[in-house]
């Protein structure tokens, strides 16, 4: 059941945060569920579009390699996106990503993006890309057929699912980057969801 509700939240996230930025850019985006702000922004994630690039393996890799030393310090982020984070904290995650081939924190954010709108349309039974509006009602289904989760619980998912439902599905502009998502499905997937555990 976790891993309906994880895939469901990236899935809602896909779609929630790009029409978010489509109502700000005109176009579809998506910020990561668990973003990080990056040291030099002046102004929040929700202010500025999510710019879609072409993936590479070298960044994929990176990520990969980057998530243990990423997620140790995820923790010593601030909760609220008001608050600002301790520069300190803010330099470490510079550090890591210099330190794993990204030229700055800032970068290594937008190759995360990037793999999370990917990621948010595979289903996670078949590894095969359906767009995140199809996995969203994959995970409505499979919510709706589940007899243990508590009535209070599947009324608020279904709830949240649904309304996500309804704003555009985010559309990727670079299709190879969902071949390459693929070739890395497992890999991205594990150190992902590990990511959302710590």
């Amino acid at each position: 059941m976790r891993d309906i509700l994880r895939t469901a939240v990236i899935a809602i996230a896909a779609i929630g945060l790009a029409a978010s930025a489509a109502a700000l850019s005109g176009g579809g985006a998506f910020a990561q569920a668990k973003s990080t702000p990056a040291p030099a922004q002046a102004a929040s994630p929700a202010d500025a579009p999510m710019k879609q690039s072409a993936l590479t393996e070298k960044q994929i890799e990176g990520v990969l390699a980057a998530q243990k030393d990423m997620g140790a310090l995820d923790d010593k982020l601030p909760d609220n996106p008001n608050v600002k984070p301790d520069p300190k904290v803010l330099a470490q995650f510079e550090s890591i990503a210099k330190k794993y081939g990204f030229a700055d924190y800032a970068e290594y954010n937008a190759v995360m993006d990037n793999i999370s709108l990917v990621l948010g349309g595979f289903d996670p039974a078949t590894r095969k890309y359906i767009g995140a509006e199809g996995v969203l009602k994959q995970q409505i289904a499979a919510v709706q057929a589940d007899t243990k989760m508590p009535a209070k619980e599947k009324k608020q998912a279904l709830d949240e699912m649904n309304a996500a439902l309804k704003m555009p599905a985010p559309v990727i502009e670079n299709k190879g980057n969902i071949d390459l998502v693929a070739k890395y499905y497992d890999k991205l997937a594990d150190a992902l969801s590990e990511d959302e555990d710590q």
